[in-house]
């Protein structure tokens, strides 16, 4: 009896040394296909200025009637976040928190545009607590940057030169246009097409 006691301890410990190599291999293959995994950026379009042009002022009003010029030089305004939205679009309904959040963390004065009837507009407005923010309704400033789905994001430096955009749907999107702007490239995926041509 004494031995088949310690047999089964001899086994016990053989199989908890086991399970701990296997847990060791399984956190080095996650750590792995974290490294490979590409990271998510906002996805560009082909439509509008491109990234590096420089943006002219566009003459706009806000959701109050008020004149607010879009694009071009702005003073002491490091970063702008033009943030193009519709109370039609569920998913744009999702992002506004997410936008709200990323302006604030990042001190980037972020702008609404949108281009629907002003009584739907300003009831997303007062729904998402948007009344401290610009928010410009007009098809203008969606025509200059060619914005043809939502919810899109335009990031601006101080001379009004685009700085990165694109199609915009989590917060890892919109700080992908901050990450793309600090790395020097256009766009994320502009990133991940430069590493899988060096690995090719």
């Amino acid at each position: 009896m004494l031995t088949s006691l310690i047999i089964s301890q001899i086994l016990s410990w053989v199989v908890i040394l086991g399970l701990g190599v296997a847990l060791l291999a399984l956190a080095r293959q996650v750590g792995v296909l974290h490294i490979r995994v590409a990271p998510a950026g906002a996805l560009t379009t082909s439509g509008g200025p491109a990234v590096g042009d420089a943006t002219i002022k566009i003459e706009a009003r806000s959701i109050d009637g008020v004149p607010v010029t879009v694009g071009g030089h702005a003073h002491d305004v490091p970063l702008r976040l033009l943030m193009f939205v519709s109370a039609q679009c569920p998913l744009c309904k999702a992002v506004i928190p997410m936008a709200k959040s990323f302006a604030r963390d990042e001190r980037v004065t972020l702008t609404f545009v949108g281009d629907d009837d002003a009584a739907v507009q300003r009831a997303m407005i007062a729904q998402h607590g948007l009344e401290s923010y610009m928010f410009v309704n007009g098809p203008d400033v969606g025509q200059a940057f060619g914005v043809a789905k939502l919810p899109f994001a335009v990031l601006l430096d101080a001379e009004g030169t685009i700085l990165s955009k694109g199609l915009v749907n989590s917060r890892e999107h919109l700080e992908s246009l901050v990450v793309a702007h600090e790395m020097g490239i256009k766009t994320v995926q502009d990133y991940i097409g430069s590493l899988k041509a060096q690995a090719a």
